[in-house]
């Protein structure tokens, strides 16, 4: 027995919290128990008394455009993205009124290895509802925001983690596990609420200036009041087709394509290859894979706002085998990450050095020369609409999106006065540093949960004054 874990339990302490009836030794983890013995220091309730409704999506008619149908790729660490959603029409938003989104649901996914537990705060009345690879908690007894914030605490964390089943395959979470989850009721409830509503506050303001920074590119482009044309039919000669571009699909001679390619040639522009050095990543495959080591982003993992923690990590032993190329590989301050497969065509521009390894699905590029045109704006001209549509075109013919590397490398690059470009890298600037101030909420409502429970709610507060006083400070 000398190194193996063991728990023992009387068959009716196995009953007791334990609506799943489960009695394998994954549930009956260590850490788990020792997880509820600190919980139940503290007086808790169970989810479904605390909620008017706990339940899963449902399986909803597709469309083309409409309302955002938010699956698991829109939400993580609290926050609810509706970029790169699904879409329903109209009438099935209707007919699927029990599942129409309201300010204070908690939205949670339940299906996918590696994805159950990501969890998201809805802030607005927006239309939208949530489809079957997600769970929601719309709390009526309870400060909403808070249970975001106990959810997100290493506690919510782990009872999450513990509810999944399906072992190596598919995996996933029961909504009757959730309703029986244990909540801990605490005085600075409101408190802790309050910082998950300031940080969801924050981040709109930083999204807000992103987007006004995204305007202002339009403005100095003259484009935005521009509608490329919608004529479905284009004649090309033979010579000005196949042979100058190697494709027979109708689609990429769209006239809307070429309208995009000559507005932006209208003015200075240059090809994506003459700005940057353009690096490819690794793809190491799933045997390289493992729970712990060093972090593998994928293109599902970050988007235009920033990055969140990879799903993935490669193996030690992978590592250090290939130590001189994963040295090289991993990204710097200033390398904008460039999606070219799946969701093609999304930059990011990592603010600091990344101890981590990109997929072979993302490039990294880094600007040639920063006194002709800089990182913060090429990156917000890589995920405009102007280069959207060129990617579009270009990998618009496959069922799983691919961007060629060069197709990429043509890709038709404004360029405009640097001292715009500087307004509007200021703009990004202040984006970014409002995300962080939201992110040093959302840690401070997450610590703040912990630190009632293990410790005490005086304390709690305490801290919670402290550190907003930094942060407005």
């Amino acid at each position: 027995m000398e190194g193996l874990e063991v728990s023992i339990k009387t068959l009716k302490e196995l009953g007791e919290n334990n609506p799943t009836k489960r009695l394998d030794s994954e549930f009956l983890k260590k850490e788990y128990l020792q997880l509820y013995t600190a919980l139940f220091a503290v007086k808790c309730e169970k989810l479904e008394c605390l909620s008017e409704w706990v339940t899963q999506g449902p399986n909803p008619v597709f469309s083309k455009n409409g309302i955002p149908c938010l699956t698991g790729r829109n939400i993580n660490k609290g926050r609810v993205n509706y970029e790169n959603s699904d879409h329903i029409s109209e009438g099935e938003y209707n007919n699927l009124k029990r599942f129409q989104l309201k300010e204070g649901d908690t939205l949670i996914t339940l299906k996918g290895k590696g994805s159950i537990g990501k969890i998201g705060y809805v802030t607005n009345n927006r239309k939208a509802i949530f489809s079957r690879d997600i769970g929601i908690i719309r709390p009526n007894k309870i400060n909403p925001a808070y249970i975001n914030a106990f959810i997100l605490s290493k506690y919510g964390v782990k009872i999450i983690e513990r509810g999944e089943t399906g072992g190596t395959g598919q995996s996933t979470l029961a909504t009757s596990y959730l309703k029986n989850i244990d909540i801990p009721r605490l005085g600075t409830e409101n408190e802790i609420g309050d910082l998950i509503k300031k940080s969801e506050e924050i981040v709109s303001h930083s999204q807000e200036n992103y987007h006004q920074a995204e305007t202002f590119l339009l403005k100095a482009l003259g484009l935005q009041n521009f509608e490329p044309s919608k004529e479905k039919v284009n004649i090309k000669r033979f010579k000005d087709s196949f042979l100058s571009t190697g494709r027979l699909d109708a689609e990429y001679y769209q006239v809307k394509y070429e309208d995009v390619i000559e507005k932006i040639k209208e003015s200075n522009y240059e090809r994506l290859a003459d700005l940057v050095n353009i690096k490819k990543s690794i793809e190491p495959g799933s045997n390289a894979y493992s729970k712990e080591g060093l972090p593998f982003l994928r293109v599902a993992d970050y988007n235009k706002f920033g990055i969140s923690e990879p799903q993935k990590c490669l193996s030690d032993s992978y590592v250090r085998e290939n130590a001189e190329k994963i040295t090289d590989l991993k990204p710097k301050a200033e390398t904008i990450l460039f999606s070219k497969d799946g969701s093609v065509g999304t930059a990011y521009m990592l603010k600091e050095n990344m101890d981590l390894i990109s997929s072979g699905a993302v490039l990294h590029l880094t600007v040639k020369n920063k006194e002709k045109v800089l990182p913060e704006y090429l990156a917000l001209v890589l995920n405009s609409q102007l280069v959207k549509m060129q990617a579009e075109r270009d990998a618009g013919g496959s069922i799983i999106l691919h961007w060629r590397v060069g197709e990429i490398e043509n890709v038709v690059i404004p360029i405009i006065d640097f001292k715009i470009q500087q307004q509007i890298s200021d703009k990004i600037e202040a984006s970014f540093k409002l995300k962080k101030q939201s992110e040093q909420l959302l840690e401070m409502a997450k610590t703040a949960v912990e630190m009632a429970i293990e410790k005490d709610e005086e304390k709690a507060m305490v801290f919670i004054e402290k550190n907003l006083s930094l942060i407005n400070g």
